[in-house]
């Protein structure tokens, strides 16, 4: 009798595993508040802008290793931390409308767009691994 046997022992992930969301918007948290504190001893950010900029580096970033469900709480942690200590009056959490609305929109963005990039690169990893003649 003929026993076959798998070569490789183990399981093969041909891509690797997304970050837990919690874990992912803990770090949001943790990283918006080292980035605006960092940006605060530096005498603060020179306009909102320059804060929404950091912090959607930040998103796009904390988007890599995540799920498509946790962009939206990445964007929405670091829109209250924005809102919160770069956009006036500082301090207060507030909403302003259009302004605000846009702020989230480029925030959720950025964490979108780093999820995208990830997913891309580790299909096409996987690809390259699983195709045989490569």
């Amino acid at each position: 009798m003929v026993r076959w046997r798998p070569l490789r022992r183990g399981v093969v992930r041909p891509v690797p595993e997304p970050v837990a969301t919690p874990f992912v918007w803990a770090a949001a948290f943790a990283g918006s508040l080292l980035l605006m504190t960092l940006l605060g001893m530096t005498g603060g950010p020179a306009s909102s802008s320059a804060a929404l900029v950091a912090l959607s580096l930040l998103a796009a970033v904390l988007g890599l290793p995540a799920r498509f469900q946790a962009a939206p709480g990445i964007a929405i942690v670091c829109w209250m931390f924005l809102n919160s200590f770069a956009v006036e009056p500082r301090g207060r959490l507030s909403w302003d409308g259009h302004p605000d609305a846009a702020r989230f929109a480029v925030l959720l963005a950025a964490a979108a767009l780093g999820t995208v990039v990830a997913r891309i690169l580790h299909a096409r990893g996987a690809h390259h691994r699983t195709t045989p003649g490569r």
